[in-house]
Order: structure tokens, then C-alpha cells, then sequence
């Protein structure tokens, strides 16, 4: 039977190291190509590995201690800036708890999100016949992205991510046109902000940091603008005309008029 590993070879991109123990046979797979080295050593390889694989496992109560912690932390501290939040464990576990709170026949308005869609909330929301107001959605022109945008303030429930989430209790985001940080703070009759823990930070500093030199990048790439970050992987504050971060806002207590729910997601999602 054929062992699949991975394997990092130095100065390569990650490999596979496939061993069949029966046919004495070993193989480094490095991309479509591949190559035999000694059997001895690549079941040495194998060995390393596998320790290091229980090593992994020995941390993981550690990691796991240690986020558990970085959650709780987040959570009262966005409870105590009028928030209210609710953790769960994973996508699944968030797009129930938000179509709990959407009834029937409700407009739901949405921004443009990765976690959303990686949690299945739109395929959950079409299986239950609610029509989205979606600006980003497929076919949408510029001018039916501008009225779609400008209806979702008046909807009765809006859907988002947020860039960032602070210990501190606070919400960062960034955006290009900006329908999405306004009817966050303003609006809709109820907002729900669905953020992964990869998106905690410690601080409004960090925050930052995370949205424009980590989160801005990966999704001016991922939506082919032609700016310095998606070619270099770094903010240089450009004039671009495809700039994607014009707008940015700090939420650092619940808006006085607003209705908002910050869902934490035991999961890594979005950017």
C-alpha cells in the first residue's frame, strides 16, 4: 500500500514522498515530475515526518488552550462595547445561527465576502427561497450594483464579514465604494458580522496591519485588479484606479441606532 506524505524539500515547493513497503519502492513526487531516491533514506524521511506529525498533536491542546482563550477574550470584550456575540465552532454552525435569525419573507441585503460563502450561507439561503440583495451578485451591472446597494439600507437584515476583530473589542474594515462599512453601522433594521478567528487581532494597531498589508493584497489578487499589492503582495498606498481600500472604518462601540450581532467562527475563513 502506497504511504502519502508531505514533505518540505528545502529550496522546492512541497512535495509527496510516496513509499510502497511491498515493492521496495520510494518516490519524491515534485510537481509532475519524479524522482527515486535511495529507499533507506527516503523511509528515514518518512520517519522524521512522522514525528513531527506527534509533535503536532502534542501541541494541539496548546494551540487549541491558547485560542480558546484569544475567543474569550474577544468576546467579552465586544460584549462590554455593546455588542452582542455569539461563538461557534464552525461555518455550518454560523449559517445556522443566522438563518435562525432571518425570518421569512425578510430583505436581506449583503456585502461582498469570502466567509460567507465559504460557510454556505448562500447556497443555505437559496435552499430556503430568500432572494439576496446582492451588489456583487452574478450579471449584476455598475448602475443595478448602485441601486442594490443603496436598497440594502433599508433592508431588514445585512450580512458581512468584518477585515478585522480586536481583543480590544473592536471592528476594522476597509473597503473600495464603501456600501459595505456604511450599512454596517447604519441601516439595515439588523446586522450580522461573521468573522473567522484567523481575523482576531490583538489590538486597533494590529487591526490595521491585518487588513492592509495581509487582507487588501490576497483580495485585490483574488479579483484580478491591476494594483501594485496584487503583483507584489504588499501595500505601497498606491493611486491605482483599481484600488480596493478608499475607505476605511473603525466600529469601537455599538452604534447608538444599529442592531448588531458579531458572530465569532471557530474556523479559519476569509481574509
Amino acid at each position: 500500500m502506497w504511504d502519502d506524505l508531505l514533505i518540505f524539500q528545502k529550496g522546492c515547493a512541497i512535495s509527496q514522498l510516496l513509499i510502497d513497503d511491498s515493492a521496495d519502492a520510494a518516490f519524491v513526487v515534485y510537481g509532475s515530475r519524479r524522482r527515486r531516491p535511495c529507499l533507506d533514506s527516503a523511509r528515514q524521511e518518512r520517519k522524521v515526518i512522522l514525528m513531527e506529525q506527534d509533535n503536532t498533536s502534542a501541541l494541539r491542546p496548546v494551540r487549541d488552550w491558547f485560542q480558546t482563550k484569544r475567543v474569550e477574550r474577544t468576546v467579552r470584550a465586544l460584549e462590554k462595547n455593546g455588542f452582542e456575540t455569539l461563538f461557534v465552532p464552525d461555518g455550518e454552525s454560523a449559517t445556522r445561527a443566522i438563518s435562525e435569525r432571518i425570518p421569512d419573507e425578510s430583505m436581506v441585503g449583503v456585502g461582498g465576502s469570502m466567509t460567507l460563502d465559504q460557510i454556505g450561507f448562500f447556497a443555505h439561503m437559496r435552499k430556503r427561497g430568500i432572494d439576496l440583495l446582492d451588489p456583487f451578485g452574478e450579471g449584476v451591472t455598475w448602475d443595478e450594483r448602485q441601486e442594490i446597494s443603496r436598497r440594502i439600507f433599508t433592508s431588514d437584515v445585512f450580512v458581512c464579514s468584518a477585515n478585522a476583530v480586536t481583543e480590544e473589542g473592536h471592528l476594522y474594515s476597509i473597503d473600495g465604494t464603501g456600501n459595505r462599512v456604511a450599512a454596517m453601522v447604519f441601516g439595515p433594521k439588523r446586522t450580522i458580522i461573521v468573522c473567522g478567528v484567523n481575523k482576531i487581532a490583538g489590538d486597533m494597531t494590529e487591526a490595521r496591519k491585518r487588513a492592509w498589508q495581509e487582507a487588501a493584497p490576497l483580495n485585490a489578487r483574488r479579483l484580478g485588479r491591476k494594483t501594485p499589492c496584487a503583483e507584489t503582495g504588499a501595500c505601497s498606498d498606491c493611486n491605482a484606479p483599481d484600488r480596493i481600500c478608499r475607505v476605511a472604518v473603525e466600529v469601537l462601540k455599538k452604534p447608538a441606532a444599529s442592531d448588531i450581532l458579531v458572530i465569532i467562527v471557530g474556523e479559519a475563513l476569509g481574509f
